[in-house]
């Protein structure tokens, strides 16, 4: 008993000098999907797995009317903001892009493009913690560094790249691109960041002939060390190259295989994707999939001059799936041979992402509000999961166990 209460004693004696305590433990975590709406402002946490159940959902702008004051009170901002509506957002204006979770589970980062900024919102009580405002007047695309640290976002209206502290939102570094910053990609364990600009997008100069007015498209890639360009690949004599003088060299949205050997990537108005040899620079492959006989072919019909955006890859590197945007499909394309299996029905998938357990791609139906799995083993849907207004990026990302969603405020 004497040496009971001497140890008591002791760990008291600890306590009230503030001597070191052993640190709490980290919350449990589990793995879910965000599905970003778009037009709604709102994100669906959903299951990344199996019967992908929605978990519950929250606004990620929370201090809208704020944000809307400044832009009301300036005529510039105020310009872009009804630009914006009228043209990338098809009359609505685009409250949420792009999403990725702190290492911790505890915040949600997004990118907001009508409000030309970044925030992170707290997960247990849906409020802000932090907000970058992107340089210019439109923040797009994201990408987290692999130990998810830092987040790079496009800012698409001045040619920039901003890479922030994911924790507190402090701007690590930026760096310039070609027009109109877009997608963003992380490689070699997070050595280099490679950015693609689509170029002008929202003009109804499509035909090839008004090629030119499109603006400087190219990859722009980074250490993300001291944040210097190392390396800019315009794809346009790559392209010309292999015989394709009619493609766009506006990359969408890009995956690499898991050695970082290929890059395969979907351009402006293409209904297919190409196939690019890092090591050798050069066009290897390019794949056109099927028409939709109902899809018309008047590029300025095509959403931001997009005909097919969105691309995953299987986690073995074997298969594709393509988001056949315009066409109303989703497929799974077999790598090797480059044969695409059934065209699953689909209203404008917007994106494509792979399932948590790697067995599915999951694609975003903007269109129909709601996200659906395909089997990349069947090329069958398994799955589908009603969500909010205009569904576009869908991201993985981690929260605390037994997590629920924040109060409607």
């Amino acid at each position: 008993m004497a040496r009971k209460l001497l140890a008591f004693a002791a760990l008291a004696a600890l306590v009230l000098t503030g001597a070191p305590q052993p640190a709490a433990a980290a919350p449990a975590l589990q793995e879910v999907m965000f599905v970003g709406n778009n037009w709604a402002g709102t994100v669906d946490v959903i299951r990344s797995s199996g019967g992908y159940a929605r978990l519950g959902g929250f606004s990620v702008v929370p201090d809208l009317d704020t944000r809307l004051l400044d832009i009301y009170l300036n005529p510039i901002r105020l310009a872009y903001f009804l630009g914006i509506r009228s043209g990338p957002g098809e009359g609505h204006d685009q409250l949420v892009d792009d999403m990725y979770t702190t290492p911790d589970g505890s915040a949600l980062v997004a990118s907001r493009p009508s409000l030309a900024d970044v925030v992170s919102i707290d997960l247990r009580t849906g409020l802000l913690r932090w907000r970058f405002g992107v340089s210019g007047y439109r923040a797009d695309h994201m990408a987290v560094s692999p130990d998810g640290t830092q987040v790079a976002v496009s800012a698409s209206t001045s040619n920039t790249v901003h890479v922030l502290d994911i924790a507190t939102g402090r701007q690590l570094g930026s760096f310039a691109t070609g027009d109109k910053p877009h997608e963003n990609v992380y490689t070699d364990g997070g050595r280099y960041l490679w950015n693609m600009s689509i170029g002008e997008v929202n003009t109804d100069l499509d035909a090839p002939a008004w090629d030119w007015t499109k603006g400087d498209r190219r990859i722009t890639v980074v250490d993300t060390t001291t944040f210097r360009t190392v390396r800019t690949i315009d794809m346009r004599a790559r392209l010309d190259a292999y015989g394709r003088r009619d493609l766009s060299n506006a990359i969408r949205p890009a995956v690499f295989t898991p050695d970082g050997s290929r890059l395969y990537f979907q351009v402006s108005f293409f209904n297919g994707f190409v196939e690019y040899d890092v090591a050798t620079d050069r066009i290897t492959r390019v794949k056109t999939l099927p028409e939709n006989p109902a899809t018309s072919d008047d590029r300025t019909t095509f959403v931001n001059d997009s005909r097919h955006h969105g691309l995953a890859m299987s986690p073995d590197g074997g298969k594709l799936c393509v988001a056949g945007t315009m066409d109303d499909y989703a497929t799974i394309v077999d790598r090797a041979t480059l044969q695409e299996g059934p065209l699953v029905p689909a209203s404008k998938p917007y994106w494509a992402t792979v399932s948590g357990d790697g067995r599915d791609c999951v694609i975003s139906e903007s269109a129909a509000d709601q996200v659906s799995a395909i089997s990349f083993a069947t090329g069958r849907r398994v799955a589908t999961v009603a969500v909010g207004d205009h569904p576009q990026r869908v991201r993985i990302g981690h929260v605390p166990v037994g997590w629920t969603a924040p109060a409607t405020r």
